[in-house]
């Protein structure tokens, strides 16, 4: 069984592809809100659901926003493509 690397290690290993994507989420934003046209849409109100859940606390935060952007489950999927 692997020993689990302590905080610190973790963030000596990741911080700078945090920091690399956090800065690309930020640019995007950045452009968005420079951009012309509607921001009422339902992809920025997810966009904002997402942001709060990844400051609050708790874990599995992965598996929450995976949900967030997910489709509810449909049990009748397969008719839907004919199979």
């Amino acid at each position: 069984m692997p020993i689990p690397l302590a905080a610190t290690e973790v963030l000596d290993r990741e911080f700078l592809t945090v920091r690399e994507k956090l800065l690309d989420l930020a640019a995007t934003l950045d452009r968005i809100d420079r951009a012309e046209g509607v921001v009422d849409d339902d992809r920025m109100e997810k966009i904002r659901q997402s942001l709060q859940l990844l400051i609050g606390d708790g874990p599995d935060r992965a598996q929450r926003l995976q949900r967030l952007f997910s489709l509810p489950y449909n049990e009748g999927w397969q008719a839907d493509f004919g199979l």
